[in-house]
């Protein structure tokens, strides 16, 4: 436990359903309190199952609830803050306006005002054939639906009246940043904002002439600023924590989430959870192209200190097996028989152990590939000896464990000296069979048990601040 009075650095995580607060000790960098909460936040969209969008102020109350469940004594003693949280998303507010403070159980508090709903990044609303009517960016990320330039594009062309009634746009995370600091205009790390698209990383600088050229709102883009450096500070005492507590630029959950768990150049880092990611960092002088590569499975995000991430980056991970359950899960109740999802994934899960193999395909893009958005799942090489639940199992967690194989191959990891994997994520963490896969699959070791936490990876990007 830290001593009295001991700095303390806060990193703060909005996710796409949960939100997460951990207080580091500023010294050693250890973990001495942690709460989450499940926002609830989803809303119907206008757009109807195409839109991905969740209510602001149930985040923001979640994220508060956080803070306040923590020790008042502790947040008293936070001299920093490190905000990470989902990259892709879109919101919209009004300068000035975007929020009130109020007194409240939870202590002085802000709530959202004057601001749409956040268009989350799984948003599909962009299709193929509206994406391919954009203009081609000056950049090495192609543009996907979900990301913040293309739901604007949209608006554009579809309700435009929407976006004149905002001054101000970014991330949920930009939001939060910009109300706690007071911001007159909100700042964007560059991990965000290639994320967003249309950003060039090399000059770190929005092509403001191509979308000015196609009447997009440039005026809505926030100001940017590298990862790791300080946006501003706290306007106010918020939540217990001190009026003048720093406060960084907002940062990608991906980036910080391997920031805590990569402790070596050599590590690559696979996530599933929801969704799947692999990566690991290239060398230092590494410099991706100035265009994007159609098909390019592999993508370079912006890390810290001009680095880059190679990351394949799956749409089908634990939101798959999910989708599984809830189909069996179904054919149950239809045959008269009730029982839960999490006795089910318990039950799948058992079954797929006791078959150690399998001749069935699975191929796993019930949700497509941002580098293959059409892509469809399928199963095929079906005989009657592989029916049996388990056999279907084994073979959809082996599906999943090989489309991220086919995205960045075994060989290409050790061309970059890659030498072990840390595994982690919330799918993989209660999987024995996705495990059982990932290690038939990957020639590395595999280390479990690291947790990839984005508030930690937050919060020590703000600890190493100098």
């Amino acid at each position: 436990m830290e001593a009295a009075g001991c700095p303390l650095v806060l990193g703060l995580d909005v996710g796409t359903s949960s939100v997460k607060a951990v207080l580091l000790e500023g010294s050693s960098g250890e973990v001495v309190g942690s709460r989450s909460r499940d926002t609830q936040a989803e809303v119907e969209s206008e757009c109807g199952p195409q839109g991905k969008e969740q209510d602001v102020s149930r985040i923001i109350r979640a994220l508060q609830d956080c803070l306040a469940a923590l020790p008042k004594e502790r947040l008293k003693n936070v001299t920093r803050i490190g905000i990470s949280g989902q990259m892709h998303g879109a919101m919209f507010w009004k300068t000035n306006q975007g929020c009130h403070w109020i007194d409240s159980e939870n202590g002085h508090v802000f709530e959202p005002k004057e601001v749409s709903h956040l268009i989350t990044w799984e948003d599909s609303r962009c299709n193929t054939e509206f994406l391919t009517s954009l203009p081609q960016p000056q950049s090495h990320l192609s543009v996907a639906t979900g990301f913040g330039c293309a739901t604007i594009f949209w608006y554009l062309r579809n309700s435009p009246d929407f976006l004149q009634y905002y001054d101000a746009a970014g991330t949920i995370h930009d939001y939060v940043v910009s109300m706690v600091c007071g911001l007159q205009r909100p700042q964007m790390s560059a991990q965000n904002a290639a994320s967003w698209g249309y950003f060039n990383t090399r000059s770190k600088t929005w092509n403001i002439d191509i979308l000015q050229g196609c009447g997009f709102p440039v005026s809505l883009l926030p100001d940017t600023g590298d990862a790791g450096c300080v946006a501003g500070k706290t306007s106010c005492e918020w939540c217990g924590i001190p009026k003048g507590t720093e406060v960084g630029i907002a940062m990608g959950d991906f980036q910080c989430a391997v920031y805590s768990s990569a402790t070596e150049s050599t590590d690559a880092v696979l996530n599933i959870s929801t969704s799947a990611q692999l990566t690991f960092s290239m060398p230092e002088d590494f410099q991706p192209q100035d265009s994007p590569s159609p098909g390019e499975a592999v993508a370079y995000f912006p890390y810290f200190e001009d680095r880059y991430l190679a990351v394949a980056a799956s749409l089908n991970g634990g939101n798959v097996l999910a989708s599984f359950v809830r189909m069996v899960t179904q054919w149950i109740a239809e045959l008269g028989v009730t029982n839960s999802d999490c006795d089910i994934y318990a039950q799948v899960i058992k079954a797929a152990l006791s078959q150690n193999d399998t001749h069935i395909r699975v191929c796993p893009m019930l949700f497509g590939e941002r580098h293959a958005p059409d892509s469809l799942a399928s199963v095929s090489n079906i005989s009657e000896a592989d029916l049996s639940l388990g056999h279907v199992t084994r073979a959809l967690c082996r599906g999943i464990i090989e489309n991220m194989h086919s995205m960045l191959p075994s060989d290409r990891l050790e061309k970059s000296g890659v030498k072990r994997i840390i595994g982690s994520g919330s799918a993989l963490a209660r999987n024995a069979v996705l495990k059982q896969e990932v290690e038939r699959t990957f020639p590395f070791p595999v280390i479990y048990g690291r947790d990839v936490d984005s508030a930690v990876g937050a919060a020590l990007v703000m600890v190493k601040l100098r």
